[in-house]
This record gives C-alpha cells, sequence and structure tokens, in this order.
C-alpha cells in the first residue's frame, strides 16, 4: 500500500475536522488542534501560504483520504522541525498506515525538504505511539516531565527526534 503525501488544500477541511476531532483520536493530540472548522481553515491557509516553515499534509492511498500530519519549523537557523498532528482516519486504522504516513512524512521533511532534525512529542499515557515511534526509527531521548495539563492532570511528554542522516535508504 503506497502512501502519498500533499499539502491539504481548502476541500480537505471538513475530512480534517472529521479526524482531529474524533472521539478515539482527540485524546492524543496536542492541544495546538483545531477543534473547529475556522480553525482549521486557518492552517490549511497557512500551510499553503508559509510551506517552507508549516506544512499540514494529507495522506492518501489510491487517491483517497486516510490521514494526516503536519510539521512547523522550529529552529530555521539549525533546520530543526517538529512533527505534529499524525493521525488514521478510523475507517483505515489497524492496517499500519501509521507507519506509512510516518515514514513517507520523514523522508519528506528530512530528505525532501532538507531539514536537518525532526522532532516529535507523544504523552507519556499514549503506548501505542511511542511504540509506533520505536518502530519507525526515532530515537527516544527523555521524557519532558509533567509537561501539558490534560485531563485535569500534568502530562509527561516523550521526546523523540530523527536526524537526516537517519533517514533509511528509500531506495531499491
Amino acid at each position: 500500500m503506497s502512501v502519498e503525501l500533499r499539502h491539504a488544500n481548502r476541500s480537505d477541511a471538513d475530512f480534517l475536522l472529521e479526524l482531529l476531532t474524533d472521539e478515539e483520536t482527540r485524546p492524543f493530540l496536542g492541544g495546538r488542534t483545531g477543534e473547529t472548522l475556522e480553525a482549521v481553515l486557518a492552517d490549511v491557509d497557512r500551510s499553503e501560504r508559509e510551506p517552507e516553515t508549516f506544512g499540514w499534509l494529507v495522506a492518501e492511498v489510491a487517491g483517497e483520504r486516510v490521514g494526516c500530519a503536519a510539521y512547523e519549523v522550529v529552529n530555521e537557523r539549525n533546520g530543526i522541525v517538529e512533527g505534529r498532528r499524525l493521525a488514521v482516519h478510523p475507517r483505515f486504522r489497524g492496517r499500519r498506515l501509521g507507519d506509512e504516513i510516518a515514514r513517507r512524512f520523514q523522508q519528506l521533511v528530512l530528505g525532501e525538504l532538507g531539514f536537518h532534525r525532526l522532532e516529535i512529542q507523544v504523552y507519556g499515557f499514549n503506548e501505542r505511539a511511542i511504540a509506533h515511534a520505536e518502530r519507525v526509527g526515532y530515537v527516544r531521548e527523555g521524557i519532558k516531565r509533567k509537561a501539558y495539563a490534560r485531563f485535569g492532570e500534568w502530562q509527561d511528554a516523550v521526546l523523540f527526534s530523527m536526524l537526516q542522516e537517519e533517514l533509511p535508504d528509500s531506495s531499491p
């Protein structure tokens, strides 16, 4: 199954909103996730205006939308990007599409866009996402203790990264 990533456009807004507000997805996404159509459209517009520093991507398989991922440059001078919002639509879960989206995302950010370092943060309670991050090649760097208020409690964040030179060779 070949995953393709493309920049989101306004016609994707309803799909993205549905994905981000899904009751099985929402608890695991960070607080910067838009929960209204207006917020989603604002981020899509920003992605179209500023693709060199911010990108919201739609993942497709055979032309059908299956998920999303996003990136934002957090340190331009040193080529550091933070990955965000990796999510698979509920209709497509259980097929390891998240792994394929993550690998394609890494190739795009580190390979094609040429950034030096890709960082992600995962809530400490999200054991499936932690296992996923390790499975797709991210290196665990540490814990950001009680970093985020979530569900009425302070939550840890597990920090991961991948460097450009760690990107697996995608050629056959």
